[in-house]
């Protein structure tokens, strides 16, 4: 066992006016299944890039353990497998790595194809298998399920449970229940570590709010009748010393006593008071703001919007899907689930009016509009405000949307290239929320995207009950919100 030490860490980005981390400090055991988990934007990422070194900061951070980062960037995806295995690292040994791969249940054969014919889902396993096999390294996971179905983050899971020295960053809930034993939170106003996986460590932070929200309701009835009191004595104090003019000799002796004594009173009230507000400032600092968000859907003039009928698509090279049949309804939430590759994305492209080669019959109700949320968000750039007009959506409750789900307003102010991965996710769902459409389709909208928001969208689509159809590979996320699942 060896320790990772982190000691009043101070970091920001070159032109900022506000700090990632300021004096923070903290330990890491290198055996830990670490989860690491915060709302978007608050420096997850930057925090694994500080570890490898990347950036200039103040304080220190010491370890004992080499670092390992995931994902890898293969520059030249035409190089075989198996080179840019030797890229990733260069003092590899076979058995090591096929080992690896056939505990994530991926052949031999993957070593011998161009890396960038692998499916997203095969690179993230063989990434992992390689990393894996190095000695005394301490991985740095940065989200993996992204480009993983549904089984393969089971399988991703199972093996990393088996696993030690890692920190992984995840907003899959069921992801991180099957895998970690710690938690590290980055809150609002400071870090937390808890034994534990993500419902263990939920369950924690719930209580914890709950207490805090019942000591701060206690404290501002505390404070308001300090104030009341306060606000008595004044008013005696007055009264107590005009009766002063006019009397004898001694009743003003006797007055100005009992002024006195009131008077230290209300200064224990004031100390007793400043005390209160003091303990109550200490609260509530962790608290996420979770608020309701709106999804503004138009009725459609028949109860069904959509069918497909024994579609088949072929880019010529096979058939990615055969023989696809459902219908869309009104109020449905359809989950489009199946393995990579299987053709969902296809399938959401065909019913959003793009030129897939297809046989089969798929029918769209006369004049329905549809909402498009892309996977891909690297397209995106320039102003929110921009963006808004050129959407044809309301700018004032496009920002209101990306205000609640957590996109603070000076990330607002700053060109959508600068934004975080999750934050540019929000951007295309708070569009998508606030577009007047009779459905809406979604292909893996929750990828980058914080538990928290990722709650506040299952909330919304739970009480306004829109038409939508979803690719998601999410457990928890579909399990909340579909109403039918179409497997391919």
């Amino acid at each position: 066992m060896s320790l990772i030490n982190v000691t009043n860490l101070t970091f920001a980005y070159d032109g900022s006016y506000e700090n990632i981390f300021e004096n923070v400090s903290f330990q890491l055991d290198t055996n830990w299944r670490l989860g690491f988990t915060g709302r978007n934007g608050r420096g997850k990422t930057t925090f694994l890039n500080l570890l490898l070194g990347k950036y200039e900061y103040r304080g220190s951070i010491s370890a004992s353990v080499a670092f390992s980062y995931f994902p890898y960037h293969v520059a030249d995806p035409s190089v075989l497998a198996i080179d840019a295995v030797e890229q990733m690292h260069p003092d590899y040994e076979y058995w090591r790595v096929a080992r690896e791969m056939a505990k994530l249940a991926l052949e031999d054969e993957v070593l011998y194809r161009p890396y960038g014919t692998l499916s997203n889902g095969e690179q993230t396993k063989l990434q992992l298998a390689v990393l894996f096999s190095k000695e005394n390294n301490f991985l740095l996971i940065d989200e993996p399920t992204n480009h993983l179905d549904i089984r393969g983050r089971e399988l991703v899971s199972r093996y990393l449970s088996g696993k030690r020295g890692f920190i992984l960053v995840s907003h899959d809930r069921s992801f991180l229940d099957g895998c970690v034993d710690h938690i590290l939170s980055i809150n609002k106003s400071d870090i937390q570590i808890c034994k534990g996986n993500f419902s263990t460590w939920w369950e924690n932070k719930a209580r914890q709010d709950a207490f805090e929200q019942a000591e701060n309701e206690k404290l501002k009835r505390e404070i308001s009748r300090l104030e009341e009191t306060a606000r008595e004595k004044a008013t005696w104090s007055d009264r107590t010393e005009a009766t002063k003019i006019g009397s004898h000799v001694f009743d003003r002796g006797y007055v100005g006593h009992k002024a006195e004594k009131m008077m230290a009173r209300s200064k224990a009230i004031e100390k007793r008071q400043t005390a209160a507000i003091e303990e109550k400032s200490r609260l509530l600092r962790n608290i996420e703001r979770s608020d309701d968000l709106k999804i503004f859907q138009t009725p459609f003039h028949t109860k069904r919007l959509a069918e497909l009928k024994n579609v088949t698509i072929d880019y010529g090279g096979g058939a990615v899907c055969e023989n696809i049949s459902f219908e869309i309804r009104m109020g449905d939430r359809i989950a489009l689930q199946g393995a990579n590759g299987s053709g969902k994305s296809s399938i959401i492209k065909l019913l959003c009016g793009q030129d897939i080669p297809h046989t089969g019959d798929v029918w769209l109700g006369n004049g329905l509009k549809i909402s498009y949320v892309n996977q891909d968000t690297s397209g995106l750039r320039g102003k929110l405000t921009d963006f808004a007009r050129e959407s044809g959506i309301d700018e004032s409750l496009f920002l209101a949307m990306l205000a609640k789900l957590d996109v603070p307003k000076a990330q607002m102010e700053k060109d959508m290239s600068a934004l975080s991965a999750g934050q540019k996710k929000k951007v295309l769902l708070a569009r998508s929320i606030c577009e007047p459409m009779h459905l809406h389709i979604w292909d893996e909208p929750m990828n980058y995207i914080d538990i928290i928001s990722r709650m506040q969208i299952e909330a919304v689509l739970k009480e306004y009950q829109p038409t939508i159809l979803f690719v998601e590979h999410d457990k928890a996320f579909c399990d909340n919100v579909a109403t039918k699942v179409v497997r391919l």
